[in-house]
């Protein structure tokens, strides 16, 4: 594993234990410049992985609890007037910031979910015509519930195309719920976590992530990848070619995880699933008998022949 990354995972690992297959996503997520949203239920974690990934990497952290009752202003910003300078100042909202946590995401309205449209996207906020770059890196990490579902707004397909992957973090093992008690029982240790890398760190490994290399061997079996979940017969809508860029970029940033310069189908194979279920929408017939997307993504996968090295 790459030395830096490392001490990130390894930081995180003091705090969260036995999930170090989402804390390498994450990191994943992170070096790709892309976002995530946790589904899953409540108190296994959520929120702690996003602050002490924050807190390892030491940048802004911020949150944000989505309320039925919240206005895209207070996620944004907006200007307001100011008597005392006698003109109109801008108030930054909690968006400004490098790893922003929208938490429970879906019991916000439409109107407000959109407003993190552009900025996920285009890493900018426009207000009042008014247009905001955000500093780098930039990371949200959205929350939903999956059981409770009154008075929750489903997010649109659109803003779920916008996430780079989707978690679920999972009940810990008997051991490592034993292990949670022992460590917890005297103090919390996230509080004395310390920084083990910086900013401009981060930075640079996204930049080396640009320069990682991939072959049209992988690219190739990226795209079938892609164009077999369009096909499936119980497939209403298949990735788009956004999706397909996210799983170029993912599987480029676990490479230089794993301290690579050129991308192996390893690499694809793990970031496809929490790249592509939630992009994935099938037929109401499908959804009536119970499928799930998580099983297209399996198919997929297991149909689409591995290329081999030397074949380009």
């Amino acid at each position: 594993m790459h030395k830096e990354i490392k001490k990130v995972s390894d930081n995180i690992g003091k705090v969260i234990f036995g999930k170090e297959d989402v804390v390498e996503m994450m990191l994943v997520a992170m070096l790709a410049q892309g976002h995530i949203l946790f589904d899953d239920v409540p108190g296994i974690g959520k929120t702690r992985l996003a602050n002490s990934l924050a807190c390892s990497l030491g940048v802004k952290f911020s949150r944000i609890q989505f309320t039925p009752d919240l206005q895209p202003a207070d996620v944004t910003g907006l200007y307001f007037y100011n008597q005392k300078e006698n003109e109109f100042s801008f108030r930054s909202g909690p968006i400004e910031t490098n790893i922003l946590l929208a938490d429970e995401i879906n019991r916000a309205v439409p109107r407000t979910q959109s407003s993190l449209l552009e900025v996920m996207e285009e890493r900018q906020i426009t207000v009042e015509g008014n247009t905001r770059k955000l500093e780098e890196p930039f990371l949200v990490v959205a929350t939903q519930n999956p059981v409770e579902l009154e008075g929750t707004f489903p997010l649109p397909e659109a803003q779920l195309d916008r996430f780079l992957f989707k978690l679920q973090v999972g009940y810990p093992s008997r051991e490592v719920e034993f292990e949670i008690l022992d460590k917890y029982q005297q103090e919390d240790p996230f509080y004395s976590l310390e920084p083990v890398i910086d900013k401009e760190t981060i930075i640079e490994l996204q930049q080396q992530v640009k320069k990682v290399k991939i072959s049209s061997d992988m690219k190739n079996y990226i795209t079938e990848l892609v164009r077999a979940t369009r096909e499936k017969e119980n497939v209403e809508l298949g990735l788009s070619p956004r999706a397909s860029l996210a799983i170029m970029r993912a599987s480029m940033a676990r490479a230089l995880i794993y301290d690579r310069d050129y991308v192996i189908p390893d690499d694809i194979q793990a970031v496809f699933p929490p790249a592509a279920g939630h992009r994935i929408l099938l037929k109401e017939q499908a959804n009536l008998r119970g499928l799930k997307p998580e099983r297209i993504v399996r198919e997929v996968l297991k149909e689409i022949a591995v290329p081999v090295e030397g074949e380009e």
